[in-house]
């Protein structure tokens, strides 16, 4: 092992150790937020560790004097194949591990002692896998054996916790109560959670916070009120608990796929493509594939359903500017349906200056 991961790696196994120890202390005083500030530091360090011993740079291209943050280490351990660790299910986890950490940080956040519990196990078996497995270390011989999360009433399943802590919930914010500050520090972790597995980064603002109440008062369930939390189920494992979200057919609160339109179904999540960024090829290869010598436009178009009269259209125009420089445009037109002479028009267009023939003007 190099000496900057074991370096690395010792910081966060003590940084595990401190969040473990936090979270057993029968004080309470600020045991929260040590808690999740521990734990977040331990897996940066130890994903940065993964990332030289895999002979992966930690820093930062626009200052040397800084190393790469959490979200850039969770991109690099998940997607480049020369250091990758982690799985969708660890990914999940960690960021929303770090969300919490950033409102206990920043903010409020007020997790029930449940929530913390699931939290703080499934990071201490993730913590043991990803470093048996990478880095072929046994937590047995860097930890205190007596380390363990301890708590008094672990809960069963996901779903049963959070049952609970909605009924907590809904007493806070009946009319009459006087904390509804106190429940929006209950109702953030919930909602920072939900973000996390949407793939999302900012904190809920007090209205967002607000309309979730104004929903809880309106007796309406909290599977449709957090339905990507409602994914998540508390997987035993021989030595802990594991964070999980799952895409099943017949266990736990599931994320079914179904056909568009079927009756009941509701969207969880949408992920969107730039079609400008998957393509490969630039506007110079494209008239090479289309054998066109260097007309002033190209167009494609490619099939969004499978009707063959439902496409969408790339159109790229090239043009001169004042100053003689070429500029590309790119424009995206909705998808056609029906006739092909029924086009609609242009939805957005972005340009800038071309470089090496290749599209450089992306849409959002």
């Amino acid at each position: 092992m190099k000496r900057e991961t074991k370096l690395l790696y010792a910081r966060a196994v003590d940084s595990l150790v401190m969040g473990v120890d936090h979270f057993n202390r029968c004080w309470d005083r600020g045991r929260t937020e040590a808690v999740l500030i521990f734990l977040d530091r331990a897996f940066e360090l130890l994903l940065k560790a993964i990332i030289v011993e895999k002979g992966g740079s930690i820093r930062d291209k626009r200052d040397n004097a800084l190393t790469i943050g959490y979200d850039a280490c969770l991109r690099m351990c998940f997607s480049d194949a020369k250091v990758k660790c982690l799985s969708e299910e660890d990914v999940v986890a960690l960021q929303n591990l770090n969300h919490l950490r950033d409102a206990a940080q920043h903010y409020i956040v007020e997790p029930s002692e449940g929530q913390l519990y699931v939290y703080s196990q499934a990071a201490v078996t993730a913590f043991k896998r990803i470093s048996e497995g990478t880095l072929k270390v046994t937590m047995d011989k860097t930890v205190p054996d007596r380390m363990v999360v301890v708590s008094a009433s672990p809960p069963a399943s996901f779903a049963g916790l959070l049952d609970v802590e909605f009924a907590e919930i809904k007493k806070m914010v009946a009319p009459g109560s006087r904390k509804r500050l106190d429940a929006h520090a209950r109702i953030r972790t919930l909602a920072v959670l939900e973000r996390s597995l949407e793939g999302g980064r900012s904190q809920p603002t007090p209205g967002e916070l607000n309309k979730i109440i104004r929903r809880i008062n309106a007796k309406e369930d909290w599977r449709k009120i957090f339905p990507g939390v409602a994914t998540i189920y508390i997987d035993p494992e021989e030595n802990g608990i594991g964070l999980t979200l799952r895409i099943t057919k017949n266990k736990g609160e599931a994320i079914h796929l179904v056909s568009e339109g079927a009756p009941g179904a509701a969207v969880v999540a949408v992920r969107r493509v730039n079609e400008l960024d998957y393509y490969s090829l630039g506007f110079r290869d494209l008239l090479t594939k289309l054998q066109k010598k260097d007309p002033a436009s190209a167009g494609i178009s490619f099939p969004t359903s499978s009707s063959a009269n439902v496409f969408r259209r790339i159109w790229i125009t090239v043009r001169r500017s004042p100053s003689g420089s070429r500029l590309t445009f790119a424009t995206a037109r909705r998808p056609w349906i029906g006739s092909t002479k029924s086009s609609q028009k242009a939805t957005s267009t972005r340009y800038g200056p071309a470089a090496n023939g290749r599209v450089v003007a992306n849409l959002p």
